[in-house]
């Protein structure tokens, strides 16, 4: 089956755009991050309404095929949901090989046909994965020999259960990833039984352990970003930088970095600390917080990930929102940044910001989730938590004045600037 190539009249270009994405992060045992599946909802429908139509599928695949997919997945895999279909339709091929993990649904039967169909894609070089298996089921078995990996849903799965189907599937020779793994036991309990990924929100929630010590680099990054706050004098700053030499040299490469745009190359702290400003200052401070809480380089925990995607989304709301509301961007992009720090320090919200002082508006937004500031939070974590959340979005994004168009084009850009985050900082 070959798609129509001509160009959409006015009339339809609007329906293909009338879903949500959002990208779920899959880990590896270490908690890396090595994919994201793609989710796509449709903006008219709840929660669950996933779109695997072809006509939707296909939109969402020429969609991420002209904005790149590396936009939204940087280095990771993206693994996308394809039925019968999907995989008979020749947009398959607009996808890169080696780029992506095509999951078939369990809904789709498994016949000679698709059997077929998978092979020859496999032959093409594609990597299939099963989707929510949560029994082993023999009519699957044709198909096995193609596939690589296996999600196994285990929500609602008992332990025993759990692991007698990843003993199974184990012996197939495949790799495992545990989906909707929502806590740290339930990682802990999948890591132990053998899973490879895993995928969920897990990492993203707020563990609070009591007497938690910070590392020494986590403190004097905090007692910055206080002064930043309190309006400190440069040489108090320098100061406090010059007792962490990692520290320092990083404040001095960022400010050598093209961006800024400086003829001469920057030698002293206090250069770099003037080039930079107190905005930019803050930013990256806020940011390398997450960074430095990584045990095997920057980006070994998501939580950075998610953070800087959280603040760039917000951060370019606010500009899109700001002659229609009171609001500031770089308010909005401290907002979505600080709203992990309760996860990554294991400490209560309420703590932290005894800690670092921050404006009311803020205060209210990362605490109580009030205010524009508030609602800007709530429509990053309704898109992060789609299959829960979806059908809140659509009301949220109408009172805020925003389009589905428009939230769509802003999420590819926070996408990409997380990425490359990842890749220069």
């Amino acid at each position: 089956m070959i798609l129509d190539s001509d160009q959409p009249s006015s009339d339809e270009r609007p329906r293909t755009r009338e879903f949500f994405l959002a990208r779920q992060p899959i880990l590896d045992a270490r908690g890396s991050t090595v994919a994201y599946e793609l989710l796509f909802r449709r903006a008219q429908s709840g929660p669950a309404n996933v779109i695997d139509d072809l006509s939707a599928t296909a939109s969402v695949i020429a969609h991420a095929s002209e904005l790149g997919i590396g936009n939204v997945i940087g280095n990771a895999l993206g693994f996308l949901n394809v039925d019968a279909a999907v995989l008979d339709c020749d947009i398959v091929s607009f996808l890169p090989h080696d780029k992506v993990v095509l999951e078939l649904l369990e809904t789709v039967e498994i016949t000679p046909a698709v059997v077929a169909r998978v092979t020859e894609l496999v032959g093409h070089g594609y990597t299939f994965a099963l989707d929510d298996i949560v029994c082993r089921n023999d009519a699957l078995r044709p198909l096995l020999p193609l596939i690589r990996i296996v999600k196994i849903d285990i929500s609602g799965m008992e332990n025993a259960d759990i692991a007698a189907l990843a003993h199974y599937f184990k012996q197939q020779g495949k790799i495992l990833l545990a989906e909707k793994v929502e806590t740290c036991e339930q990682f802990r309990q999948c890591l132990a039984i053998g899973f490879d990924y895993f995928q969920g929100y897990y990492f993203a929630r707020p563990v609070i352990l009591t007497g938690r010590k910070l590392a020494p680099s986590q403190i004097v990054i905090l007692q910055l970003i206080t002064m930043i706050g309190r309006d400190a004098e440069t040489c108090e700053i320098e100061q406090v930088v010059k007792k962490e030499p990692l520290l320092a040299m990083n404040l001095l490469r960022l400010a050598n970095a093209p961006a800024f745009g400086v003829a001469t190359r920057i030698e002293s702290l206090g250069q770099a600390l003037a080039v930079l400003g107190r905005l930019q200052l803050q930013r990256w401070l806020q940011i390398l917080l997450y960074a430095e809480h990584g045990k095997d380089g920057y980006f070994s925990s998501p939580l950075l990930q998610l953070a800087t995607t959280r603040g760039k989304l917000l951060e370019l709301v606010a500009e899109r929102l700001a002659q229609t509301r009171a609001c500031r961007a770089d308010m909005a992009f401290t907002v979505g940044v600080m709203s992990l720090m309760d996860t990554l320090l294991g400490q209560p919200m309420q703590e932290i910001l005894a800690q670092i002082a921050v404006v009311d508006e803020v205060r209210d937004a990362l605490l109580f989730r009030k205010g524009v500031y508030g609602d800007l939070l709530k429509l990053s974590e309704y898109i992060e938590r789609i299959e829960q959340a979806g059908d809140l979005l659509l009301p949220l994004l109408q009172r805020l004045g925003l389009s589905i168009d428009e939230l769509y084009d802003l999420e590819v850009q926070a996408f990409e600037w997380s990425n490359n985050i990842s890749r220069n900082l």
